[in-house]
């Protein structure tokens, strides 16, 4: 599997005006694909963003014996997992590829993996899977340096445990690995995020038996059969945050439709608390912001219902065009603002110490363009929310980490006013022999 870089250009210093639809979550289909393993009937999830993360999931559902296929929006995946073996390329690329391993050890009493990828903001183990898939009899096997291989050829079992951390990651595992584990298994100490409820939805649609789900506690029943189903995931409360962010950074008024207020509330009250307008409906919010921004002082990650460790390089960007100043503290990882030089090199006042990020008050000389690198995910998608703010050019470089979780970050700014464009160019080691005829032409518009 190749994977196209590119760079995003951002000519700043113009409003946001329009309405924009949510689309489905990143962070609700990865889990959903994964539970596809566990299906013996066709599944099919609506309406799946195209992202390079997804194209990984559906590279590790072939790897594994399935036919996992798009079919216009939707994402198809239907067969039995034959192979216990994840390809290696397309599980180091992403964190989420540790999900796959629990359905390939309810379905074959195996999982061997690359040990997961993903954004580099910090140390994010995976001891708690572990621990929680021993308790359920699953044994790690020793397989060399970067390898995982699980082994529970007894099946799993359910068991009573207690996660140390509510870990979205982990309950996720346990999650799968229980719904067809024997016997019942209790979770406590559950991430309660609202993409654990939405895979514990899919989940019961497919005949599984769940409790809990959305509280510190679940119950599980396991079954030794699901059928597929027909689902479409939960809106992305990150992308909606990431628009909301916009409109705070670069002024002007957006309404974001089809993804509810309660699920990014944080955000929405700290972008009041600055100086924006907030009008919220029952699945839609109207954000504007004509005036001065204002520092809000300290704010502070945490679990859910809690401002969500993706959404703060988000805020952070909005923060850097308030007059006063603000600082945001991630309590889940310890390198979440890589974002911050980016900031500087805006012209914009930014301070990381530790897990803090200081940011404002906005120099009287203002933002301006320049070349920026993006750093991991969000990192990047502030960067470019801080460059709609900027005046003159900038260009934010290398857009893979991006485009795991943004499609067509692009193409819904330029359509609410925003002047910017990307273009693509070929991953080291991965260039493309260009016809002579064509090699003048630029290409633009993202390819996943």
């Amino acid at each position: 599997m190749t994977q196209e870089s590119g760079r995003i250009w951002v000519m700043g210093g113009r409003p946001l005006n329009g309405t924009a639809a949510v689309p489905a979550a990143k962070n609700s289909v990865l889990p959903l694909l994964a539970a596809a393993l566990l299906c013996r009937g066709t599944v099919r999830v609506r309406a799946v963003p195209a992202l390079s993360d997804v194209e990984c999931c559906l590279a590790l559902l072939r790897g594994a014996g399935c036919d996992a296929r798009r079919q216009g929006a939707d994402v198809v995946v239907s067969g039995t997992p034959v192979c216990s073996t994840l390809p290696g390329d397309a599980a180091a690329r992403m964190r989420a590829s540790i999900l796959f391993c629990a359905p390939l050890l309810a379905r074959l009493g195996r999982a061997e993996t690359s040990l997961p990828g993903g954004c580099p903001i910090g140390q994010r183990p995976i001891d708690l899977h572990l621990e929680g898939l021993g308790r359920m009899g699953a044994k790690e096997l020793d397989a060399g340096a970067g390898r995982l291989v699980l082994a529970a050829p007894g099946g799993l079992h359910g068991a009573d445990f207690t996660l140390r951390f509510p870990s979205v990651g982990a309950t996720e595992t346990l999650l799968l690995a229980a719904v067809c584990a024997r016997g019942t298994t209790v979770l406590r100490g559950a991430a309660r995020e609202p993409e654990i409820s939405d895979l514990a939805d899919f989940l019961r649609r497919c005949g599984g038996q769940i409790e809990g789900a959305g509280t510190s506690t679940i119950r599980i029943e396991g079954r030794r059969v699901l059928s597929g189903c027909d689902f479409s995931p939960l809106p992305d409360r990150i992308f909606a945050s990431t628009l909301a962010c916009a409109a705070a950074a670069a002024g002007g008024r957006v309404e974001l439709a089809g993804c509810p207020p309660g699920l990014y509330e944080p955000v929405l009250e700290i972008l009041e608390q600055m100086g924006c307008t907030v009008k919220r409906g029952a699945d839609r919010v109207e954000i504007a912001r004509f005036g001065r921004l204002y520092g809000v002082g300290r704010v502070f990650t945490g679990v859910y219902p809690g401002l969500a460790t993706d959404a703060a390089p988000l805020l952070a960007a909005a923060m850097l065009c308030a007059e006063g100043e603000s600082s945001i503290e991630d309590v889940v990882f310890e390198e979440r603002f890589g974002c911050a030089e980016g900031f500087e090199r805006l012209g914009g006042r930014a301070k990381r110490a530790g897990r803090v990020l200081s940011v404002g008050p906005l120099p009287e000389s203002g933002l301006h363009g320049t070349t920026l690198m993006a750093p991991d995910l969000r990192g990047g998608a502030a960067l470019v929310l801080a460059a709609l703010a900027a005046g003159g050019k900038s260009w934010v470089e290398d857009t893979r980490h991006i485009d795991r979780g943004y499609a067509g970050l692009t193409e819904t700014l330029a359509a609410l006013g925003a002047r910017i464009g990307r273009e693509m160019t070929p991953a080291p080691g991965c260039v493309k022999k260009i016809p002579a005829k064509n090699q003048n032409r630029l290409a633009f518009g993202a390819k996943r």
